[in-house]
Order: structure tokens, then C-alpha cells, then sequence
């Protein structure tokens, strides 16, 4: 499972890449969506455009509890987990990285809108690649320090 979160917007992007996003559901900056492994190469593809990394348990469910929203961006809450019986934030979170359970079953939006990063993004900007201090690209487990920014 990894987190996908895109990063700059759509001017001077080419329509190839344009559409890669679209089908990421990445429609517009500090949007986050959970992808599977096998869509790796979309995510590289659009690699100047997002980061990503592997979530932990507890990220997710946070993320969960603050950003998720129902159809009529209306917050999930205890008792909707209740009703569905997913268990708690953080079971739902376990469940969804072990792939057992996906958002859209518990008919949870599949994209998470978030606020920009407080203090900022890294100190290179948002054009130069994690590796070299910028925002973008693959980040592994910091993603979970970005998110929490975020959140």
C-alpha cells in the first residue's frame, strides 16, 4: 500500500501525464489517495508532480478520523464505523494496509483532501527531487511525517 500525494498543479503538464493523474484521482494539489503496488509505474510516471511512500497504521487512521469523508463530504465518525462494522479507526486502518478492506466497499471517498504542510514543504521546494532536499518523489516512511503536517 502506498500514499500518493500530489504535490504541484496542472500548469505546463502534458496531457499524457494529465490523464495518468486523473486515474490516480489526483485531480488537484495536497490531494492523497492509497494506491496498491501494481500501480507503481503510474505513480512513477508522475513522479515530478507527487511523492510517496508506505504508510504506517497509525497515519492512516488518523487520516481516517480527521479527512474522510462520505458522499455529501460528510465525516465519518465512531458510529458509522459501528454501523458497517469495521471495527475502530485503527482496525479499519490495519485492515485496509493488509488489503483485506478497500475504501470504496465501506463507501468512503477514495481521496483524502488535505491542508498544505504547516511550516512548509522542504527547504529546496517543490520542484527538486526528496533526495536531494525538494518535496518530490519517493520518500518511504518520512511520507508519514509529511502527512501529519498535513492532516
Amino acid at each position: 500500500m502506498l500514499a500518493v500525494i500530489r504535490i504541484r498543479g496542472n500548469i505546463k503538464v502534458k496531457p499524457a501525464l494529465r490523464k495518468t493523474m486523473e486515474l490516480l484521482r489526483l485531480h488537484r494539489t495536497n490531494h492523497l489517495v492509497l494506491v496498491s503496488e501494481e500501480q507503481l509505474p503510474m505513480v512513477k510516471k508522475v513522479q515530478s508532480f507527487v511523492t510517496w511512500g508506505e504508510p504506517e497504521e497509525a497515519t492512516i487512521a488518523k487520516m481516517l478520523e480527521k479527512r474522510a469523508r462520505l458522499p455529501g463530504n460528510k465525516k465519518i465518525d465512531a458510529g458509522f464505523l459501528k454501523k458497517h462494522s469495521l471495527g475502530t479507526f485503527e482496525n479499519f486502518a490495519k485492515d485496509i494496509l493488509e488489503g483485506k478492506k478497500t475504501l470504496a466497499e465501506a463507501g468512503i471517498k477514495p481521496v483524502f483532501r488535505l491542508k498544505p504542510p504547516k511550516k512548509g514543504f522542504e527547504r529546496q521546494g517543490i520542484k527538486k527531487p526528496y533526495s536531494i532536499g525538494g518535496a518530490l518523489g519517493y520518500r518511504a516512511a518520512d511520507i508519514n511525517y509529511l502527512i501529519a503536517k498535513m492532516v
